[in-house]
C-alpha cells in the first residue's frame, strides 16, 4: 500500500467523509431507550443504524471509497467480498455512480441479503464457507478483470465513511459517556472511535463481538492481527476471522475495551428489541445491547448502543425469536415421571394449567432404567411467562408430589 493508503484515519478525513455523503447516507435516529436506561440506572439511547439505507451503516463507508475512484479504474467495475450488508452498500453506491460492481458472499449468505445486492444492481456470486474464502476469490477476480477491489472494512476511505456515524452520536447524544458498538472486522467501531476520540478523549468506546466469532480479543493480546482457526455464530455481519491491518491500528490506539457476547445473549437482546423498541435487527446489530443486557451496570451512562444492521431473513428471525424465547425462560422443557394409570396424564396436566403454564407438546417414555413398572416419563414442553414463573411451575409440581427434571 502507499503512504497515503497507509496514513492514519483524522478526524478531518471523517468530516471530509461526512460532506460527500450529504446527499447519499440518512442521519439516522437516535432513540431513547426506558427499558434499558432503567437496567442501567441512566439514560440508554439507540443508534439507529438499521434504519440506513440498504439497511446498515455500510453505505456511509461504500460510497465513500468508491466516489473516489479514477475514471480508469471505474471502468473496469468494482468487486466485492460480502456475507451482505457491505455488498448491499457497495452495489448501491456502484449503481448510483454508474459504475459495474460484482460481489462474491460465502455460500449460506442470507436469501434476503443476495436479492437486495442483486436488486441494487451487483453481480453475485457464491464462494466458500467464509468471509475470507470469499474474499479471497474477489481478490482473484480483480487481479484477472481489473476491478477494483472494495474492501469491507481495511481501507481508509471505508474506516472515514464509518466514522461519520461517531459525528451523529456526538451530536445528537452530546452528554454521552460510553459507546458500544457491534465489531467485525473494525471498520466502523475504528472509524467511530477516531470520530469520538478526537472531540470527546472521556467517553469510553466498547466494541462489542459474538464469543464464536471474536477475533480482536487474541489480537489485541498478540500485538497484531491474528486469524481465527474457526467460526460459529448466527451473527453473520460480524463473522470475521482477522481483524485488518488499518482497523486494528486505529481500534489498539482508540478503542477502550472489547467485550464478547453469547448467542443466547444474541437472541435474547434481538427479542427484547423486537418486543421493547419495536426495532428489526440482525443478530450481528443486537450485539451492543447484548452486551448491555449481560451486565447493565457496567457501562457509564448516558450510553448509546448502535443498532448496526436490520437485514435478517424472516426464517432466522423466526429461529432466533424461538431461541430468544427459550432463553429468556419463556419456554419450559420439563421429563416428569407420573403413574402409569389412567388418568395420570390428566392429573399432571391439571396442575400444568392451574400454575398458569401453556402445554405446547407431550410425548411418553415407557422404557428407561430410571423408570419402575408402574410409571411412565412425561417430556412436556411448556410456554411461560418467564423465568421466575417457570421456576413457580417446576416448584408446584415437586409440591404435588411429582419427579421432575428440567
Amino acid at each position: 500500500m502507499t503512504d497515503q493508503q497507509t496514513r492514519p484515519v483524522t478526524l478531518a478525513d471523517i468530516e471530509e467523509a461526512r460532506e460527500v455523503l450529504a446527499d447519499i447516507a440518512v442521519r439516522t435516529p437516535m432513540e431513547e431507550s426506558r427499558w434499558l436506561s432503567a437496567l442501567a440506572g441512566g439514560p440508554v439511547s439507540l443508534k439507529c443504524e438499521n434504519l440506513q439505507r440498504t439497511g446498515s451503516f455500510k453505505i456511509r463507508g461504500a460510497y465513500v471509497r468508491i466516489s473516489r475512484l479514477s475514471e480508469e479504474e471505474r471502468a473496469h467495475g468494482v468487486v466485492a467480498a460480502s456475507a451482505g450488508n457491505h455488498a448491499q452498500g457497495v452495489a448501491l453506491a456502484a449503481t448510483t455512480l454508474g459504475i459495474a460492481s460484482t460481489v462474491f458472499m460465502p455460500e449460506g449468505a442470507p436469501i434476503p441479503k443476495e436479492k437486495a445486492t442483486r436488486g441494487y444492481g451487483a453481480d453475485v456470486r457464491f464462494h466458500g464457507r467464509y468471509l475470507e474464502d470469499a474474499l479471497a476469490e474477489a481478490r482473484r477476480f480483480a487481479e484477472e478483470t481489473g476491478a477494483v477491489l472494495i474492501h469491507p472494512f481495511d481501507h481508509r476511505d471505508i474506516v472515514a465513511g464509518q466514522g461519520t456515524t461517531g459525528l451523529e452520536v456526538l451530536e445528537q447524544q452530546p452528554d454521552v459517556r460510553t459507546v458500544l458498538v457491534p465489531t467485525g472486522g473494525g471498520g466502523l467501531l475504528a472509524g467511530m472511535a477516531i470520530a469520538i476520540k478526537a472531540a470527546r478523549p472521556d467517553v469510553r468506546v466498547v466494541g462489542v463481538q459474538a464469543e464464536g466469532a471474536a477475533a480482536f480479543p487474541g489480537s489485541l493480546r498478540a500485538g497484531s492481527p491474528v486469524p481465527l482457526t474457526s467460526m460459529t455464530t448466527m451473527a453473520d455481519g460480524i463473522a470475521v476471522g482477522r481483524p485488518g491491518d488499518i482497523t486494528f491500528a486505529a481500534v489498539q490506539e482508540h478503542c477502550d475495551d472489547i467485550v464478547t457476547v453469547s448467542e443466547e445473549s444474541l437472541s435474547r437482546a434481538l427479542l427484547a428489541l423486537v418486543e421493547r423498541a419495536k426495532m428489526v435487527v440482525e443478530p450481528a446489530g443486537a450485539a451492543a445491547v447484548a452486551a448491555l443486557l449481560d451486565d447493565p451496570t457496567a457501562f457509564e451512562t448516558p450510553a448509546v448502543a448502535v443498532l448496526s444492521g436490520g437485514n435478517i431473513d424472516p426464517l432466522l428471525l423466526s429461529k432466533v425469536i424461538r431461541h430468544g424465547l427459550a432463553a429468556a425462560g419463556r419456554y419450559l422443557y420439563l421429563r416428569v415421571n407420573i403413574p402409569d394409570l389412567p388418568g395420570g396424564l390428566a392429573g399432571l396436566l391439571h396442575e400444568v394449567g392451574e400454575a398458569g403454564a401453556n402445554v405446547l407438546e407431550v410425548a411418553h417414555e415407557r422404557i428407561s432404567p430410571s423408570l419402575t413398572l408402574n410409571e411412565v416419563e412425561v417430556r412436556i414442553q411448556l410456554e411461560t411467562r418467564g423465568a421466575e414463573h417457570a421456576g413457580l411451575v417446576m416448584a408446584r409440581l415437586r409440591e404435588h408430589g411429582y419427579r421432575v427434571q428440567a
